[in-house]
């Protein structure tokens, strides 16, 4: 036993005066999709900083996994040590499904709908999404998203998705239209719909005809037209000539109150008596009366006539 005892304890010190050169360092990343936000570079930097001096036995091992695993790019990481002084860093990153531009602030949303920065050094190649999206809806998102990627037509036609108020629009590639899906339930048989439409009827259209078809009635599709498009500009004036004619009867009925109180007054059989006493006020005009106030002795004469 003491003899074993001692060959313990040498080999123990021999294996931790060992020291972890670069050769001895193994950095492997386990995604499946290739990303690039951290590298063996910056993890062996990580290394070095955290065993200054190189040796296996001055190497807090749970110490550098917490170091890793707090990376914001960082999913998980696994640190430990060979038998032959070999260090083993198995680390998985995070993969971005969606880049969210949020009060003006840009960053990645992976598929558990956990958030992490944007990177200075590298780009990742995701579906961009705009609008005040709330964090409980990051895991619908992303559920959508990849439902995009995965079907042939959806990655064709749609490029972005963006939110306004409560309703959700993916922004397609071709055309200056959108679609309206309104909330993230039932997104396939949304889809779908779209796609019949588009399959059946859009194909033989001009896609700058319309500016907005909205999928998020159901059974329902709803296209509004696009008023910059020249074809259009006949149907939009028809519209607005029919919108004209809609106010004709309410315009209709004011001639007829009007007409109303104007045969009260023929009926009115006192006309004759008005006419009778409107004539000698007329008759006595007062320019007469200032020509007979300028020629006193010929005033005087009429006035006796008039009182006899």
């Amino acid at each position: 036993m003491i003899i074993l005892g001692l060959l313990l304890s040498f080999s123990l010190k021999r294996f931790s005066s060992q020291t972890i050169t670069d050769q001895k360092i193994s950095v492997k990343m386990n995604e499946k999709t290739p990303v690039y936000f951290i590298d063996e570079k910056d993890v062996r930097a990580i290394v070095r900083k955290e065993n200054p001096s190189g040796k296996v036995g001055d190497l807090n091992i749970p110490a550098l996994e917490k170091k890793i695993n707090a990376l914001p790019a960082v999913d998980s990481a696994n640190v430990y040590l060979n038998l032959n002084g070999k260090l083993n860093l198995d680390i998985k990153q995070r993969v971005p499904v969606f880049r969210l531009n949020k009060d003006g602030k840009d960053f990645y949303v992976d598929q558990k709908g956990i958030e992490f920065p944007i990177s200075k050094t590298y780009s990742h190649p995701c579906m961009l999404v705009t609008g005040n999206v709330k964090p409980d809806e990051y895991q619908k998102l992303a559920e959508l998203v990849e439902k995009i990627d995965k079907d042939d037509f959806s990655k064709k036609f749609f490029i972005g998705i963006s939110k306004y108020k409560d309703d959700y629009n993916l922004l397609t590639s071709e055309g200056n239209y959108k679609v309206e899906i309104g909330d993230l339930d039932n997104i396939e048989f949304k889809v779908k719909g779209f796609k019949a439409f588009v399959e059946k009827y859009l194909v033989y259209q001009d896609p700058q005809k319309y500016n907005m078809v909205s999928v998020k009635y159901q059974n329902q599709i709803v296209t509004t037209l696009n008023p910059y498009f020249k074809e259009n500009d006949s149907i939009l004036k028809a519209g607005n000539k029919e919108l004209a004619k809609a106010p004709i009867p309410t315009a209709a009925k004011k001639p007829e109150l009007a007409a109303k109180p104007a045969e009260k007054k023929k009926t009115t059989p006192p006309s004759g008596k008005q006419k009778e006493n409107i004539k000698p006020k007329t008759v006595t005009q007062p320019k007469e009366t200032k020509k007979t106030e300028k020629k006193p002795v010929a005033a005087k004469p009429k006035a006796k006539v008039k009182v006899e």
